[in-house]
């Protein structure tokens, strides 16, 4: 079934004007956005035959992927089987997932992560043997971790000493990537800006998108400041394809105490027997789940909201203290400090949670290859969206996603580099057409934009209150969208609001619930009308479900 649906969200081709007979030039065989797992290990594998650029809008070692706690979902006990995580897979997809990219990547999935464990990456382990965690939404324990709760900073720091071995790497730190350049159908590389050089142009024979999904959208998230979605909003405005991104995956468990920043308390907490209360200390979890706290997150997260709903509380509680302090101090190093800094004893004190905005399960439509519909962009991890999540990401899946995903888009980009010649400048400019904006208030309308976002896309949605998100973000769009901001704080500002009227659009048109899309005037899944993806491309003017 395919519907049609004209928009009014069109931002202009770039952010800011440019000339490219003026601006410095860089040139390289693969250019890489982003220096998570996805890009490292795309990188990686470039490396191998040509000369890699990395751009990364903070410090390479700052990213999403560095922030992961839990682990990576990955058969390797033999009493697992690739069966049993494909089934997994599948049934927290709801219908969405397609089955022979979630078989390929959990198979190859066994091979990057012992791959991994070549280059020096080392997983929690007792007696020789590695330890597994169990998440909501897997029939058995397969998660394997990395200093209790710092999976993801192991695999980050392994890459990149990994990367600094191989001298065709470069990474360019403090650097914002502002847009896509492209001519007739065909990414050259992108324009971008240098903490201290100001903006540049950097061509390149083949682009990988791996910059992050769109977190920092949503009041409540765990995504770190810099996770503003400006790969997809770039891909979306050089004239990509958008697929499913009404499925915010929201995280059923973050430290909730006002004037603190969100912080992750990682699922591994539930895997490893934590419970969720009601400030009077009655566990509600079975009420709503036969598998109570190990549910899928989209489930736990609406029933904490209904839980709050009920109590008239800002948060639930998650209770550690049954497992004991020398198993706390030993699995989750990393949240028993966060908390100490609040006063918190989690061998004593439970831990005011709440849900916040956590992974992006839509993205730039790719195969599994990376490749998009744009001739030399290419696209891994969160950025993109292959069919692998479905309409909701299985806990520890996106690490395993991001390395197979990252190595097969690195091995595509080098196979299309073998019919393309080398990284050529063409003289573009490009003005924007509408004054500067100097007299916005980027931080006073972010807030604003981010506000608006948790209450009416949040974990519950409704036609009254998208209708009203989008009222307000076409109006916001009328004076920003269009201006020309001079840094990355407006950049990411354009960004934000472009990916969040697509959210909302897309959000308004699947009027049924499934998997972390919930619409609580149409409670119900409907396989008929929407056993489908939903794909949005800019250069159409319309949202067509495939």
């Amino acid at each position: 079934m395919t519907q049609s649906v004209k928009k009014q969200m069109e931002p202009g081709r770039y952010l800011a004007s440019f000339d490219t007979m003026s601006l410095p030039h860089i040139f390289t065989d693969v250019l890489v956005l982003g220096s998570g797992v996805a890009g490292l290990r795309a990188a990686i594998e470039a490396a191998d035959h040509a000369e890699v650029m990395v751009v990364t809008k903070q410090l390479a070692s700052e990213s999403c992927s560095a922030n992961a706690q839990g682990g990576v979902a990955v058969v390797l006990d033999s009493s697992d089987s690739i069966e049993a995580h494909v089934k997994d897979t599948l049934e927290v997809g709801c219908g969405l997932c397609d089955e022979n990219v979630v078989r390929t990547i959990i198979s190859e999935g066994i091979e990057r992560v012992n791959e991994l464990m070549t280059w020096g990456a080392k997983f929690d382990a007792r007696d020789g043997k590695l330890l597994y965690t169990r998440e909501g939404g897997h029939s058995r324990p397969r998660i394997v971790h990395a200093r209790g709760d710092a999976t993801g900073a192991e695999l980050v720091d392994t890459l990149i000493a990994e990367a600094q071995v191989h001298n065709r790497i470069h990474i360019l730190e403090q650097t914002y990537a502002v847009d896509l350049l492209t001519r007739d159908g065909v990414c050259h590389g992108a324009i971008v800006h240098n903490a201290t050089k100001g903006r540049m142009m950097v061509w390149s024979r083949m682009t990988i998108l791996a910059t992050g999904g769109t977190g920092k959208l949503f009041r409540e998230t765990t995504n770190p400041s810099v996770i503003t979605g400006d790969g997809v909003a770039m891909a979306y405005r050089a004239g990509a394809s958008l697929m499913d991104l009404e499925f915010i995956q929201f995280h059923p468990t973050t430290l909730y105490i006002a004037g603190a920043s969100r912080a992750l308390i990682s699922e591994a907490v539930r895997g490893e027997g934590g419970i969720l209360l009601t400030k009077d200390g009655t566990r509600f979890m079975p009420n709503y789940h036969p598998d109570a706290e190990l549910a899928p997150r989209d489930v736990v997260s609406r029933s904490i909201i209904q839980e709050m709903k009920r109590t008239g509380e800002t948060n639930v509680y998650l209770d550690l203290t049954h497992l004991g302090r020398e198993v706390l101090e030993a699995r989750f190093p990393r949240i028993k400090a966060l908390c100490d800094e609040f006063d918190i004893d989690i061998a004593r004190d439970r831990i005011p949670v709440r849900p916040s905005a956590h992974y992006t399960v839509g993205g730039v439509r790719t195969d599994m290859d990376g490749r998009t519909d744009i001739d030399g962009l290419l696209a891994c991890g969160e950025a993109a969206c292959t069919g692998f999540h479905g309409a909701n990401r299985l806990g520890s899946n996106s690490l395993l996603e991001a390395l197979v995903t990252g190595k097969r888009t690195g091995a595509a980009a080098i196979g299309s580099l073998r019919k393309s010649g080398k990284a050529v400048r063409h003289n573009m400019s490009y003005t924007v057409e509408k004054g500067r904006a100097s007299a916005i208030d980027t931080a006073d309308l972010e807030m604003a934009l981010r506000s608006l976002m948790w209450r009416h896309a949040g974990v519950e949605r409704l036609e009254l209150g998208l209708v009203t998100a989008e009222e307000r973000t076409d109006f916001w769009s009328k004076y920003v969208i269009e201006r020309e901001f001079d840094g990355p704080v407006g950049w990411d500002l354009q960004n934000m609001l472009t990916l969040a009227k697509v959210i909302i659009h897309l959000a308004r048109e699947r009027t049924e619930s499934r998997g972390c899309h919930y619409r609580s005037d149409f409670p119900n899944r409907d396989d008929v009308n929407w056993r489908r993806h939903s794909s949005l491309n800019r250069s159409s003017g319309e949202v067509k479900g495939a």
